[in-house]
Parts: structure tokens; C-alpha cells; sequence
């Protein structure tokens, strides 16, 4: 032994250190096998409007990738109302997920979330490059940081009652045919246009649709404020006539599911929103389903121009307990996409269009949907979808002004006289203007 380095003297000690740890009156000489650990992953999902892609993910994707990764998947689903609370919550105890799902471009969060770059670098490897749409969802420009990780995007379509256009002779194709086929169905049936003027999302989306098409913006491709402008007060102006002619005073209290079940119940002629609509209907096997309709975007004076319904963005929390892992999850997930298309009924569009190459086929005959070629009208969805924050970035300033709902409230107060067109867009400059100067402070615009 001595002539190794190791004497009798040094071979006892650790003896007696092994006997000591084990209580045992011999010393362990002989080699344990050794097992890893099973891991542990937490991922924060919404309840989805399409259920069946709940079952999908949480009982058969999750439980398939949790038993080839060793790993434990916890899932768990919030409504979509609570989760810029959860996600507060979770930022603020520095615990929580490790895999977190936002239905908005989270910018907010960026100095709280580890780079997403190497997960876009990752998947783009087999499946290129993500769409335009996602990366203006996820990316700073400013910081060079990906704060997040889009899978997908959800289409904003009009879904409207065929059966009441058609007895007008009309068809939605253009937001003046929205206001005057809206006006006609209400004169006539009594039955009038459902887009919400609340603090909700679906409203966040729908006047950003409305002031897209008409040329306006909150901000420019650099990033700039270019709220208060003509194209502006043109779009909130319209605004006003639309809901004064063709809507109640219902929708200035709706929640992100009202439109949902206005539409379904026969109480509105038309609303923007998914196919989350449709699919319900068709789900539940509800005879409105056959006189609801999709239409493209709504086209205005300058283009026709939708926003995504949902952005999904994955961030990771750096104080994540499995950062590692929520990063493979995402990789494998997108490999997995197709199936994911397939369990939303379409919901979830691919942000990696290679990851579902037979989606046209797939949208353009159906057979759950009267008629099988309802879906078609998304075929050329990113001709008129695009990004909060449009034509620039998501940014920070663009997060803040979105979910503390400026541009709803803009509208709103207009639409109801309980402010002026041009006073209402001077007062919601104003407020964009010290959300501005708070993040170029903090060096994130």
C-alpha cells in the first residue's frame, strides 16, 4: 500500500469512516450501482378553447415525453384571465414553473427569463426559420435577447352567421361592410354585431385589426410612438359609427369568452375571433354550427390586416428549478407539432410551417366541419395576420400598453361620447408616452 501513496495508516481511517455511516460491523468495499435521479419539469398551460387539445397534451404528449426523459411532467391549467396575475406572482416569490405559457408576447419580463436563442437555433436545424410573426413576438432588437419561445399563433378570423348576411344580400368582407351589413341585420332581425369594447384581449386585438387597416399603429418599425396621427383618428372615428349603428352596450362589459357565447347563443351576427367559435358548435353538435362562417380579415381603407387571436410564448424563469429541461421539451415539442395542429382542430397554427407540410390539405377538407372546406379561408392567413406591435416589435413598452388596455380604452370612451375621438387619442398618447419613457429608462426600448 505504501508503495501506492496509501498507507495501513489511511486505509483504516476510511474504514472506520465506513463503518461509522453504515452502522455495520464490516467496511462497504464492494461497488453500488447507481440510479439518476428522476427529474422534476413544471409547466404552466391555459385551458385551452379547443378541450381536446388539453387531453392531448396533458394525458398523451407530456406522460410520452415524461417516460423518455425521465422526468415528471406536472402540468398545470389556468384560465386565460389568470395568467398575467400567476406569472406576477410567480416573479414576485422567485418560484414557481419552470416552463411558462403566455397567450401575448410577455416582454415585460425579459430582465426575468433566461435567452431563448439557443432553443430557436435548435429547432430551426430541421425545420428553419421561424416565421416573421414569431420572432417580432419574442425578440428584442434592442437587447439582442429572445425573451421567449413561440410554438404558434391563433388566426383572427370574422366568424359571422351566414344565414343573416345572406338575407341582407351582404357579405363581410371589408369593415364598411361590417358597419353597413351590421346596421341592416340589426334593423332587420334585431340581431347586432358582436366585437367587444371592454378590458379584455379579444377587444386589445380586435381595435388593433381595426387600426391596422386603416394605417394606423401605436407604434412605427423603430419602435417610435405614432399613436396620435390622422390614420388614427380615423380608425376610432369609424369605431364610433360601427358600435352607435350595429352594436348594444353589452359588449363594453365582456370577457375574453363573451363573444364566444354571444355568437353560439344566436345573439350577435358577427364577432372576431378564433375557431374556437366553430369548433364548440361543432363539438357539441349544435345546429347554429351550420350558419356559422369564417371570413378572412376584415379590409380597410389602406389594407386588409388581422392580428394573431393568440401569440403563444413560452418563457423560462431564471430561477426555473429545470431550465435544461424546458428547453429540451420545447425542441421535442415542435419535432411533435403536427400532432398538436391536429389536437387543436386547427387552432394552433405553426409558427415552423415545415412542422405541419400538409396543412392545406388538412384546412381545406375537413370532415367535422358543414361545409368540409369551412377552414380553407386560413390558407393564406400570413398575408393578413400579424404581430402586436405592428410593424415593429413586441416590445416592453408595446407588453405594458397592450395589457393595461390603452388602445380599449381609447375606443371605448369614444364609441360612448364620454370623450371625444380626438380627445380620447390624446389622452391614450399621453399615457403611451410615460410607458415609453419608463422602459427606455430602463433600457429595454
Amino acid at each position: 500500500m505504501a508503495k501506492r501513496g496509501f498507507t495501513r495508516r489511511d486505509f483504516l481511517k476510511g474504514t472506520g469512516a465506513g463503518l461509522a455511516a453504515t452502522g455495520l460491523g464490516v467496511p462497504l468495499l464492494l461497488p453500488r450501482k447507481s440510479y439518476a435521479a428522476k427529474k422534476t419539469l413544471k409547466i404552466l398551460q391555459w385551458n385551452h378553447f379547443v378541450p381536446a387539445y388539453d387531453v392531448w397534451f396533458n394525458n398523451t404528449y407530456v406522460k410520452e415525453w415524461g417516460a423518455k426523459n425521465n422526468t415528471e411532467v406536472i402540468v398545470d391549467n389556468i384560465g386565460l384571465a389568470g395568467i398575467n396575475a400567476r406569472a406576477a406572482a410567480e416573479v414576485g416569490g422567485q418560484k414557481g414553473h419552470d416552463l411558462f405559457l403566455f397567450l401575448a408576447p410577455p416582454s415585460a419580463y425579459e430582465t426575468q427569463v433566461v435567452d431563448m436563442k439557443e432553443v430557436y437555433q435548435e429547432v430551426e436545424k430541421k425545420h428553419g426559420k421561424a416565421l416573421p410573426l414569431a420572432v417580432h413576438s419574442t425578440y428584442n432588437p434592442k437587447t439582442k435577447k429572445y425573451f421567449a419561445f413561440s410554438d404558434s399563433f391563433v388566426p383572427d378570423p370574422i366568424n359571422y352567421r351566414k344565414d343573416l348576411w345572406d338575407g341582407i344580400g351582404m357579405y363581410p368582407d371589408t369593415w364598411d361592410d361590417v358597419r353597413v351589413g351590421g346596421r341592416k341585420i340589426k334593423e332587420k332581425y334585431g340581431i347586432p354585431v358582436g366585437i367587444g369594447m371592454s378590458a379584455e384581449l379579444d377587444t386589445a386585438m380586435a381595435m388593433r385589426e381595426l387600426m391596422y387597416s386603416f394605417g394606423a399603429s401605436v407604434q412605427d418599425a423603430q419602435g417610435n410612438l405614432i399613436l396620435d396621427s390622422k390614420q388614427t383618428l380615423e380608425a376610432v372615428k369609424f369605431a364610433k359609427a360601427l358600435y352607435q349603428e350595429a352594436m348594444t352596450p353589452e359588449v363594453l362589459s365582456w370577457d375574453p369568452s363573451s363573444n364566444n357565447r354571444a355568437m353560439l347563443a344566436g345573439k350577435v351576427s358577427l364577432v372576431l375571433n378564433a375557431i374556437s367559435v366553430t369548433r364548440q358548435a361543432e363539438t357539441d353538435k349544435m345546429p347554429i354550427g351550420k350558419d356559422i362562417w369564417l371570413a378572412k380579415a376584415a379590409k380597410g381603407p389602406v389594407r386588409r390586416m388581422g392580428t394573431e387571436h393568440v401569440m403563444n410564448c413560452y418563457v423560462v424563469w431564471k430561477f426555473a428549478q429545470n431550465v435544461d429541461g424546458a428547453k429540451k421539451f420545447l425542441v421535442d415539442y415542435i419535432n411533435a407539432f403536427r400532432g398538436a395542429f391536429l389536437a387543436s382542430e386547427f387552432y394552433n397554427f405553426p409558427c415552423f410551417p415545415k412542422t405541419v407540410p400538409d396543412l392545406q390539405k388538412l384546412i381545406s377538407n375537413d370532415p367535422r366541419a358543414t361545409p368540409p372546406n369551412k377552414y380553407a379561408v386560413l390558407s393564406d392567413v400570413l398575408d393578413w395576420a400579424t404581430n402586436v406591435g405592428y410593424p415593429g416589435y413586441a416590445s416592453a413598452a408595446i407588453d405594458e400598453t397592450f395589457n393595461t388596455w390603452v388602445i380599449n380604452t381609447m375606443f371605448a370612451k369614444a364609441a360612448t361620447n364620454t370623450s371625444t375621438p380626438e380627445a380620447a387619442i390624446k389622452e391614450a398618447t399621453a399615457k403611451c408616452r410615460q410607458i415609453w419613457a419608463k422602459w427606455k429608462e430602463k433600457g429595454l426600448i
